[in-house]
């Protein structure tokens, strides 16, 4: 389980296919820290370490994690939101986020505003997905909050620390975000539906 608060960046080094996966070489100073088979979220989605080499690690992403995900996007000089799972003693800074990708949205504008940003996203709506006027979101691994909800968008704002510290400083309109919804609502909106 992770928090949505981004701990590091990480800079993608290397890409290999291997049939329909793709291993991801990163570069990150939390590398010494990492562990073989540990759990990762990367831009929000859960990937396991498979092999450390000083500042370097490799994770693999299998085809329903690339088709499901942005990471497909990824290439060398990327840069990847990182954070390791939240330990059973560790603080709820963000939200409950499980590093499940539900779908892909698109950034449809940015805006700076008197030095913060607004960000507006927009998603279809029909996978089942909402946002909630001063809900969670957690976008490309960052917990946020949503306003301007609406049933195929939504706006979140960003503050110069988190805007300097993550890749949103490289988001641009037309960029496809990863978008985990929050896990309350999924659960709701399952119970109000039926099975």
């Amino acid at each position: 389980m992770f928090t949505g608060i981004i701990e590091n960046l990480a800079t993608v080094v290397g890409r290999t296919a291997e049939g329909t996966n793709i291993t991801f070489t990163l570069r990150s100073s939390l590398a010494p820290e990492l562990k073989v088979d540990q759990s990762v979220s990367h831009n929000g989605v859960c990937l396991t370490v498979t092999a450390i080499e000083g500042d370097t690690y490799t994770v693999t992403a299998v085809d329903e994690t690339l088709q499901k995900t942005n990471l497909g996007q990824l290439q060398t000089g990327s840069l990847v939101n990182l954070e390791r799972c939240m330990p059973a003693s560790g603080r709820f800074d963000g939200h409950i986020v499980q590093g499940h990708v539900d779908q892909v949205g698109t950034c449809s504008q940015v805006q700076e505003v008197d030095g913060s940003w607004l960000y507006d996203f927009s998603y279809d709506s029909s996978l089942g997905n909402i946002t909630v006027e001063k809900g969670s979101i957690c976008i490309n691994g960052v917990s946020l909050t949503v306003f301007n909800s609406q049933p195929d968008a939504f706006r979140v704002a960003i503050i110069p620390y988190t805007h300097e510290h993550t890749n949103f400083h490289q988001l641009r309109a037309g960029d496809r975000v990863n978008l985990e919804f929050d896990i309350l609502g999924k659960y709701i909106q399952r119970i109000l539906k039926g099975y």
